[in-house]
């Protein structure tokens, strides 16, 4: 379903997934009248017309008719992105990005605000383990959350934004940004760097085990492979910028896992019972608030893996 376009022109910066994701669905259910698009990267430039998925491809940033300008690049370049685009955007527009750390975003990019514009910190929570703007599409954020972080939840310009997230497909919530990191450090960033050591670790048992690592995986390591696949430059830019939040539940989270292994070596079967029973929980939880499914292999096309 074509929605009015809630704004006239966007201009999204970074070509990757969710920024090709947002160009589509942007044409797809007609949520801005023209998309206009641009990459530091000429290959991706070069990809991004080949797809045809904008109304232009742009060799440079110019955001001077834009009324909302994402910012879709590695979370470490954000901030200077965001500086260079300033200077040149018109008084009412929105600056807004994509990233999945908020507070050192704002911190860094407050300052800087002219009278006139507002930067509205965003983080879509849907992606793959692919990269580049051919693994975009339409429907990556169709039902799902996208957090905003604006200083003002009823300003006009967050009111839009979030109309505009909604005609994508998303659910939006207003949260602070430095509790989103928190949030965001349990459900997502520890999950990563879990996977990256385990399957960094298995890397190694790889060779000592003659291949059979591979040959015999099964679905568990599976799944932390596919995590461990995503973006190595976005998840380095992600610990360095989150790196309090994560390095707090880290420690809680090593805690609990030596209370694991000391119940491992022990014997002490009650407690691991105790809290294996306690952990089913909040799989059904997450299956009641339709984040996940319960059907085989959680009803993942395993073309096209959610992150």
């Amino acid at each position: 379903m074509r929605n009015t376009p809630v704004y006239e022109n966007i201009l999204i910066v970074g070509g990757g997934l969710i920024g090709s994701s947002i160009a589509r669905a942007c044409r797809e259910y007609g949520a801005a009248a023209r998309v206009v698009m641009t990459d530091r990267d000429t290959a991706v430039r070069t990809s991004l017309r080949g797809l045809d998925i904008c109304d232009e491809v742009s060799d440079e940033a110019n955001p001077a008719d834009a009324d909302l300008v994402i910012i879709a690049v590695p979370p470490g370049s954000i901030a200077d992105t965001a500086k260079a685009l300033l200077l040149h955007m018109k008084p009412g527009a929105t600056l807004t990005d994509v990233g999945s750390v908020k507070a050192d975003v704002v911190d860094n990019i407050a300052p800087h605000l002219p009278d006139g514009i507002e930067f509205i910190g965003g983080h879509p929570i849907a992606g793959t383990e692919q990269s580049g703007p051919e693994a975009g599409f339409a429907s990556l954020f169709t039902d799902r959350w996208c957090i905003l972080t604006p200083a003002d939840a009823q300003s006009a310009a967050a009111q839009t934004l979030e109309k505009f997230w909604q005609a994508l497909g998303s659910r939006v919530e207003f949260m602070d940004a430095k509790h989103h990191d928190l949030v965001l450090a349990t459900t997502s960033h520890l999950p990563h760097l879990i996977a990256y050591a385990l399957v960094g670790t298995a890397t190694d048992m790889e060779t000592v085990t003659r291949g059979e690592v591979v040959k015999y995986s099964a679905a568990g390591f599976r799944d932390f492979t596919r995590i461990a696949a995503s973006n190595p430059i976005m998840w380095r830019d992600v610990f360095l910028q989150n790196k309090d939040a994560v390095l707090d539940v880290l420690g809680r989270y090593i805690e609990d896992l030596t209370a694991l292994k000391k119940a491992v070596r022990w014997g002490d079967g009650d407690t691991l019972l105790k809290e294996f029973t306690k952990t089913r929980d909040i799989r059904t939880r997450i299956i009641d608030a339709g984040q996940d499914s319960p059907e085989p292999n959680f009803g993942r096309d395993v073309a096209g893996e959610e992150d």
